[in-house]
């Protein structure tokens, strides 16, 4: 080894699904909405004024948080936002996991946790689910540096109540607990209310999923003005324009337009409750998914061999080879209806 690469910060990266890029292909494997972004979003970019791509753009994005405080009843400065929830999670790892106790998370859940932890040297415990895969609020007291969970939990998709969520900050008070809810429009209740109960309480949502711009890159957390300000401070010294002109504009009007969206997830929501009912059909086994995707096993049909198979004939899905107890499920984006009569279809064929 040379000398200098022992001062090199080396980490396992995290692996993205595949971004396959063929023709009449069925993409069902990074939980993207398979609807096209609201039509106020086509509009502000056909309107959108070029020549203010050679400034630099606002870095505290006022129009964007004006638009998403105002959409959930906050204060401006109660609003946080990045360059989608995966940078806006960094920067709550950095800014609010110093301790030398550790971080809290469950072992089957975002696969990003782990990375963020090892890359900025934050010490961690995976507290394991129980055996329906469910987090156990009991399981978080004990001596910790902080706390985060997916709700509803990825890959599972699997929601944990309120009064649960709860449960967990009550015994946790003197530690920032951050409640990831990037699929929380499919079906579930925000922690959003308990951030004005609580002053130790994130919530981080995105346009990813539920807004259908994953390609903008646009996420938010809302909490308590204190943590917000010390969330700018990281930002500040680390990037002040992490968002550009176009991102701000486009995100703005995607939020204004709530009919569109509570149009488009409905009908997500309808689609997944109806292939629940085929795929119980076809002796698939899963839980009561309140995202959008589904995390599926059968008793006598291997997944991974089921993963390449369904490649071969375009359609993707999601296989992930760890950890052990995992490794004979997929997950399953919803897509349209068409897309996923054609997945059902294959599978009815592969029985």
């Amino acid at each position: 080894m040379k000398n200098w690469e022992a001062n090199i910060r080396k980490v396992v990266p995290y692996v993205p699904g595949e971004q396959p890029n063929k023709a009449n292909m069925i993409k069902l494997n990074t939980n993207e909405n398979p609807y096209p972004p609201a039509p106020g979003v086509e509009k502000a970019m056909q309107e959108f004024d070029t020549d203010r791509l050679r400034l630099y753009p606002d870095p505290t994005a006022h129009v964007l948080v004006k638009a998403i405080a105002d959409r959930y009843g906050l204060n401006e400065n109660q609003v946080f936002v990045g360059v989608g929830s995966d940078d806006v999670l960094a920067m709550c790892f950095m800014t609010f996991f110093n301790s030398q106790k550790p971080l809290l998370f469950p072992d089957i859940t975002y696969s990003f946790y782990d990375v963020w932890a090892e890359e900025f040297r934050i010490p961690y415990e995976q507290i394991p689910l129980d055996e329906d895969f469910q987090i156990r609020p009991a399981d978080y007291n004990r001596e910790n540096g902080g706390i985060i969970f997916p709700n509803p939990n990825a890959p599972t998709g699997n929601l944990m109540p309120l009064e649960q969520i709860e449960e967990i900050i009550n015994n946790n008070p003197d530690v920032i607990v951050i409640v990831d809810e990037a699929y929380i429009d499919f079906g579930g209740v925000s922690a959003l209310p308990l951030i004005e109960k609580y002053d130790n309480v994130l919530v981080v949502q995105t346009f990813s999923k539920s807004r259908s711009m994953a390609g903008m890159r646009i996420g938010y957390v809302m909490a308590q003005p204190e943590l917000i300000r010390y969330l700018n401070d990281v930002k500040y010294s680390f990037n002040s324009y992490t968002m550009n002109q176009l991102t701000i504009t486009m995100g703005a009007a995607a939020v204004e337009d709530e009919a569109y969206f509570k149009e488009t997830t409905a009908k997500i929501i309808a689609t997944r409750e109806r292939i629940k009912e085929e795929l119980k059909k076809l002796g698939y086994i899963f839980g009561d998914s309140m995202s959008n995707f589904l995390f599926v096993t059968h008793p006598t049909i291997s997944m991974e061999q089921l993963f390449e198979d369904l490649k071969k004939r375009d359609i993707y899905v999601r296989h992930f080879n760890s950890p052990e107890r995992i490794r004979n499920y997929l997950r399953i984006t919803i897509g349209t209806d068409e897309e996923m009569d054609t997945l059902l279809a294959f599978l009815r064929e592969y029985q």
